[in-house]
């Protein structure tokens, strides 16, 4: 059996009882979406495959803000495994640097397979999955819908956009209406802007529905 074909299992099996939007689903999502955007790009796609999988194995805001713990599950069964130390260190580097973390958020590692795991982890939060997967995870952590007096904070530190318990609807501009001016590869960014378009569609429905509007 080979290394991804063991990680696809290793990865089915720990999030079997995973939150909707951060299941074994998105990650097969963000795994073909890593494939589709790696054909455009000269990359070690290995580490591609390697990343996308292992990029959520235990993401920090399931562990009470730990960013230690998939990285730490990461290297743990990557070397179980025998993975060649370059590779870990490259696959962990990806699951360091992945995820949005606010506007504040600088990455300190960057490589042409960060940016392709990353744009297919972005498209995924964004576009019709995205909208589903947002209020999916808004609602297991009981928060509002839209409150019209909470007003978006697009200048949240890290922690702060951690922490943040806002409606749902403020996290379309505190977060997925910007991706796609942060996507990294040409495939991405042609992608993003289809999705982007979408989800504003369904926001002008929404506040439509909102005032009782026909």
């Amino acid at each position: 059996m080979s290394i991804i074909d063991k990680t696809i299992l290793f990865v089915k099996e720990k999030l079997e009882n995973a939150e909707g939007g951060h299941d074994w689903f998105h990650i097969e999502r963000v795994y073909k979406n890593s494939l589709l955007i790696a054909q455009e790009e000269d990359c070690d796609v290995t580490v591609v495959k390697l990343g996308a999988l292992l990029h959520d194995i235990a993401d920090s805001k399931f562990h009470d803000g730990d960013e230690s713990v998939g990285p730490r599950i990461a290297r743990s069964f990557l070397e179980n495994e025998n993975v060649s130390e370059e590779i870990i260190v490259h696959v962990i580097n990806i699951i360091e640097n992945i995820s949005f973390k606010g506007g504040n958020f600088e990455m300190k590692f960057n490589s042409k397979e960060l940016e392709i795991v990353q744009d297919a982890d972005r498209l995924d939060a964004i576009g019709a999955i995205g909208i589903a997967r947002c209020f999916n995870y808004g609602g297991f952590k009981n928060r509002a819908l839209y409150n019209p007096s909470i007003e978006p904070n697009l200048n949240m530190s890290k922690e702060e956009y951690k922490n943040s318990e806002s409606p749902t609807l403020n996290h379309f501009y505190e977060k997925l209406l910007l991706l796609k001016d942060k996507m990294n590869t040409p495939t991405g960014k042609k992608i993003a802007e289809a999705r982007h378009h979408y989800m504003e569609n369904f926001l002008s429905q929404f506040y439509a529905e909102w005032e009782g509007e026909k």
